[in-house]
């Protein structure tokens, strides 16, 4: 079963082996050079430290490093193609997801909205995915599976991260807003339900020229994250209404 994570089209705003490989990649290349900083460098708080090809099975991306001046954050960016301020560029700010990105979970939608976007990146030839290590919401990996565990015993997503002492998003977004900057974009078609990414590029003077959907497959397992993040933390997406049928729910696959 498909559904669109969605509630317009377009709109005007108002208002994470894998992973390993990747940043290994980076910290190597690290150690040979960095690339010259940009015009606009000395103004961020964030660094370019590393560029490299990535041949992948979509096709062929550029892998770039980048470091918080401010913190121990390291960032990577998947990019495709040229980017120039007044082009529109398809765009996403993905939060670090072992389980999901990596390990095909169906507890959360992550993986799938991470290699959708990449194949949306690849069709249209160009776009960018800023990877950010803040697993779990920011509370990492080893608390996300204390999490898991709770949720296992009937908390939500939320509920879990509270029960562990942690608010329920930890998350901040303003140095991937410096990044796309960095990266010469300023017109940005975001692909991303959550409110608080879109308001954080908005503070950093991006403009979203639209929202773009993304389709994902259901799963049983998702039901309750997805009616949670809609209801509880206010992400913008539609779900099919057979969500809050129990029974309707039951007969959609669990793997």
């Amino acid at each position: 079963m498909l559904f669109t994570i969605s509630s317009d089209d377009q709109f005007e705003l108002r208002q994470e082996s894998f992973l390993t490989e990747m940043f290994d990649a980076i910290n190597e290349s690290t150690k040979s050079g960095k690339p010259e900083p940009s015009a606009q460098a000395s103004r961020l708080s964030v660094e370019r430290v590393a560029e490299a090809k990535l041949p992948t099975e979509i096709g062929e991306f550029r892998l770039i490093g980048y470091r918080s001046l401010t913190s121990e954050e390291e960032f990577v960016v998947l990019a495709r193609g040229e980017f120039a301020p007044n082009e529109p560029t398809l765009t996403r700010i993905h939060s670090q997801c072992l389980t999901g990105d990596v390990f095909g979970s169906t507890k959360c939608d992550c993986g799938q909205q991470l290699h959708t976007t990449m194949r949306m990146i690849a069709d249209a030839g160009r776009g960018a995915i800023i990877y950010q290590q803040q697993e779990g919401r920011g509370i990492g990996i080893i608390n996300k599976i204390r999490a898991y565990a709770l949720q296992d015993r009937g908390a939500d997503t939320i509920q879990a991260n509270e029960q562990l002492g942690f608010a329920a998003d930890l998350r901040q977004y303003e140095q991937c807003g410096e990044i796309l900057t960095d990266l010469g974009m300023k017109r940005v078609r975001l692909i991303s339900n959550n409110p608080a990414k879109i308001q954080a590029l908005t503070n950093c003077g991006l403009e979203i020229v639209e929202r773009v959907p993304l389709e994902i497959k259901f799963y049983r397992s998702l039901a309750r994250y997805l009616k949670t993040k809609r209801e509880e933390m206010g992400h913008l997406m539609s779900l099919p209404e057979d969500i809050y049928d129990q029974s309707a729910c039951a007969s959609l696959p669990s793997v």
